[in-house]
């Protein structure tokens, strides 16, 4: 039901312009600012973390190895930071795709990972090669699986290898999306118009609006959503990145990285970023208080609830911006890489 209010509310905005409002700054200087203290920085972090990730998978490439999942946490943790960032460099070659592949309701990233193992598939030797592989078996959520799942925990030489060609991919790909914006997607937002894709600044601010909304969305209908599944068939299972224990981790750490962007577009509005920073503030005390990392309680009636709770916190966030926000920046939410899934 949420995901349904959500998703029409969103395309009824879409569809009626918004009255452009004044704004103590132009909105290229709110644009430049996201640029420079969200964007940037957040897809730097994720290019550092991901080649220490690889530095550590070629010190140790054991499953268990507690520096080799400190590494990948902190890389899982830098990639959320940007997940929702889906414009520009993130998009080109399904690079989005090939780090995050999830959901994955059909199991594909486990039976991919086993085909390659069974073959001792030799792509695992070059870098190229591997970046044919298919995204189900490459990024973040395919290495999960080799560190964390009982099923891949047996150390092998192959095993060594795969775990090595993952993070090396995953370096490769943040390396790529980073250097794309420095070397001129940063800009081409910075200076839109003919022959860009945004032919303003008020498109460059709705990119980095829905932007927002895409991350608030997953959240919602994914990361909470598919864990609970409905009253009568709870899904647990089905709960994000469960196998390191992390799944309320990762709604904590996209809503730190959302809250960001959603400030820094309030700034020049005091009256929105009050009322903004309230509901995240609230949304992050439900959070901390939830005690259910991998969302097991959603099998309960109260626990249910629970997770109800926190997931309608950030629906209402999303709500807010749209009603505070959106005016301020005389911008709406457009669609976005998941609407329509």
């Amino acid at each position: 039901m949420i995901r349904r209010t959500v998703l029409s509310l969103a395309l009824a905005l879409a569809a009626a312009p918004l009255a452009a409002a004044p704004l103590a700054a132009a909105p290229a200087d709110i644009a430049d600012a996201v640029i420079e203290r969200h964007v940037l920085p957040g897809f730097a972090r994720l290019e550092a973390s991901t080649a220490a990730l690889e530095a550590a998978a070629g010190t140790d490439c054991t499953p268990g190895s507690e520096p080799l999942r400190a590494a990948w946490n902190e890389a899982f943790d830098a990639w959320l930071a940007v997940s929702h960032l889906r414009l520009g460099p993130t998009e080109t070659d399904n690079r989005a795709f090939a780090l995050a592949f999830w959901p994955d309701p059909r199991g594909m990233t486990p039976r991919t990972l086993s085909g390659l193992i069974a073959d001792a598939d030799p792509v695992v030797g070059n870098e190229a090669e591997f970046a044919t592989v298919s995204v189900a078996a490459r990024g973040f959520y395919a290495l999960e699986y080799l560190l964390y799942d009982p099923d891949f925990a047996e150390p092998t030489p192959y095993g060594c290898a795969l775990i090595r060609a993952e993070a090396r991919d995953i370096h490769a790909l943040a390396a790529a999306i980073l250097a794309d914006w420095q070397d001129g997607y940063a800009k081409m937002m910075r200076n839109p118009g003919p022959g860009t894709p945004y032919k303003d600044e008020r498109e460059v601010l709705k990119a980095f609006f829905t932007a927002l909304h895409e991350g608030l969305q997953v959240d919602v209908d994914l990361r909470l959503g598919r864990p609970l599944g409905t009253f009568e068939r709870p899904r647990p299972n089905r709960a994000e990145s469960r196998r390191s224990g992390r799944s309320l981790h990762n709604v904590t750490v996209t809503l730190d990285a959302l809250r960001e962007l959603a400030l820094l577009m309030a700034a020049e509005d005091p009256a929105s970023a009050a009322a903004l920073k309230a509901d995240f503030d609230r949304a992050d005390g439900i959070a901390a208080n939830l005690d259910d990392p991998v969302f097991a309680g959603v099998a309960t009636p109260q626990g249910r609830l629970r997770v109800e709770i926190l997931q309608q916190a950030i629906h209402e966030i999303a709500e807010e911006s749209r009603a505070s926000l959106g005016p301020a920046l005389g911008v709406a939410a457009g669609f976005n890489s998941r609407d329509g899934d």
